[in-house]
C-alpha cells in the first residue's frame, strides 16, 4: 500500500493517527496498523540525556532513508537490559513528536509493535550533528573518479580498495597519494629518499604512529617500501668479509669479528679503503643459507646478504664497495621466477662496473635436486615469461624453462 492509499484516522487525545494495513480490521486478530502523529513537532535534541543520543545514532545508522523499516526487537536487543527503557522512553518521545511512524500487528495477546521508520531520519541527524550513513560511500565515489597516477603499482592499489571498506578506502588512497608526493620528492632530489617508517607516518599524516598496522600490511602486499626508502628500522648491510675497511678517521677490522656484521649504509659510504681486497663477492638472498655460509667462508670471499629485492640504499652500498674492491661475484637466490628477477636486479652494480658476476646453485640441475618443490602461481608464470624475453647468463635461462616444463619452484635452503 502507497503512502497515498493510507487512510489516517483523526487524532486521539495523545495526538496519534491510526491506519489499518491490508483487508483485515482492526479487529481481526491477524491485523495490522500503523500509529504515528501526522503533526511534526520538532524535538530540542540538545536536551536529551546521553542515553537517548547513543540509541538514536546507533537506530540512524541504519535508518538510512524515509523508507527505512527498523524491526523493533532488533533495537531492542542491541540497546541490552540496562537500555531498553531509555529505549522505550526515546521511542515514546519520537512517536509524539512526529518523528516516527510505529507498525503493529494484532494477535491474541493484543497489538504488539514491531516495526518502526523515523519520518525525517536526515533532519534528525543533522540535528543531533551525525553524519549520513552513505557519507563515506558517496565520499569515497568522488575520490575514485580523480584517482589517477603514472606509476603502474600506484593505479594498481588504488583500483584494489574498491574492495575495503568506503572509510578504509578513502584513508588507503590519501596513503597512496603520500606515496606518490614521497617519490615525486625523491625523483626532485636526484636520489630516493631513505627514512623508517615513522618517517612516512609524518610525512603522510603528520604523525608518526598514525598508520595503523593493518595499513602497514596492506601498504607492503602491494609495494616494495623498501625500494622507496621506507623501511620499519635503519638499514644495515649484513656481510661477514676478513677485511680491514678503513673510513678518514679509523678503521673497522672485519677480520677479528668471528661472525657478520652489520654496517649502516652511512658507515659504508664513509669508507675509503679496503684492504685485502676479496676476490670474490658473494651475494645470498636467503637468510638462513646467509648464516650457514658465514660460518665457513672462505677468507678470500666476502659475503653479502641480499634482502630480497635490493632497495636503493643496498645498490648504492654496493656499488660504492665494489668501487673500493672490485671483485666478480657469484650470486645465489631461490630457484623461482622472483629469485631469478632479484639476482638480475642485484647483478646491476657488476654489470655498471664492467665486471663479471654469475648465478650461484640457480640452473635446471640445482632445481632438479631440491628435496621439495612448490607449484608455480599464475603470477609466477607470467613474470616467468616476462624474464624470458630478456638476454640472460644460460643457467637461469636453464632454470626458468625447467620451471616451465615441471611447474615448480624451489628455495635455496634445499641447496646448501
Amino acid at each position: 500500500m502507497s503512502a497515498e492509499e493510507i487512510a489516517w484516522s483523526a487524532p486521539d487525545e495523545r495526538g496519534i493517527s491510526t491506519a489499518v494495513l491490508g483487508k483485515a480490521t482492526a479487529s481481526s486478530l491477524r491485523g495490522r496498523r500503523l500509529r504515528r502523529a501526522l503533526r511534526v513537532q520538532p524535538t530540542d535534541t540538545e536536551v536529551w540525556p546521553a542515553a537517548w543520543r547513543r540509541l538514536a545514532a546507533q537506530w540512524l545508522k541504519v535508518a538510512i532513508s524515509a523508507d527505512t523499516r527498523l524491526q523493533w526487537e532488533s533495537l531492542l536487543r542491541k540497546a541490552g537490559a540496562e537500555g531498553a527503557n531509555s529505549a522505550l522512553a526515546l521511542h515514546e518521545h519520537l512517536l509524539m513528536h512526529g518523528q516516527v511512524e510505529f507498525e503493529e500487528a494484532r494477535d491474541h495477546s493484543g497489538w504488539t509493535l514491531k516495526r518502526i521508520r523515523f519520518t525525517d531520519p536526515v533532519g534528525l541527524r543533522q540535528r543531533l550533528r551525525l553524519a549520513e550513513p552513505d557519507a563515506d560511500l558517496r565520499a569515497w565515489q568522488l575520490r575514485r573518479e580523480a584517482l589517477d597516477y603514472a606509476a603502474p603499482d600506484l593505479l594498481a592499489a588504488a583500483r584494489d580498495l574498491d574492495t575495503c571498506a568506503p572509510k578504509t578506502a578513502l584513508a588507503r588512497a590519501d596513503l597512496l597519494d603520500a606515496l606518490a608526493r614521497w617519490r615525486d620528492e625523491a625523483r626532485a632530489a636526484g636520489a630516493p629518499r631513505a627514512g623508517t617508517r615513522r618517517d612516512f607516518s609524518l610525512f603522510a599524516r603528520g604523525d608518526t604512529k598514525a598508520i595503523t598496522d593493518a595499513d602497514w600490511a596492506w601498504l607492503e602486499a602491494r609495494f616494495d617500501l623498501a625500494a622507496d626508502g621506507i623501511v620499519a628500522h635503519a638499514p644495515l648491510m649484513l656481510l661477514r668479509a676478513s677485511f680491514a675497511a678503513h673510513t678518514l678517521t679509523g678503521s673497522l677490522e672485519l677480520d677479528a669479528v668471528p661472525a657478520f656484521v652489520g654496517v649502516p649504509p652511512a658507515v659504508i659510504h664513509a669508507l675509503t679503503r679496503i684492504e685485502p681486497a676479496p676476490r670474490r663477492w658473494r651475494l645470498v638472498e636467503n637468510r638462513t643459507v646467509f648464516d650457514r655460509l658465514a660460518a665457513t667462508l672462505s677468507p678470500e670471499e666476502a659475503l653479502v646478504w641480499l634482502p630480497g629485492y635490493p632497495p636503493g640504499w643496498w645498490l648504492r652500498a654496493m656499488q660504492h664497495l665494489l668501487h673500493l674492491a672490485p671483485a666478480p661475484a657469484q650470486i645465489a637466490c631461490d630457484p623461482d621466477p622472483d629469485g631469478v628477477a632479484i639476482a638480475l636486479l642485484a647483478a646491476a652494480p657488476w654489470e655498471g662496473g664492467g665486471l663479471a658476476w654469475t648465478p650461484d646453485s640457480m640452473d635446471a640441475d640445482a632445481l632438479d635436486r631440491l628435496p621439495a618443490k612448490r607449484e608455480l602461481s599464475p603470477r609466477d608464470l607470467a613474470l616467468l615469461d616476462r624474464l624470458l624475453q630478456q638476454a640472460l647468463p644460460p643457467a637461469l635461462t636453464g632454470l626458468l624453462e625447467a620451471m616451465r616444463a615441471t611447474g615448480q619452484k624451489g628455495e635455496q635452503e634445499g641447496l646448501f
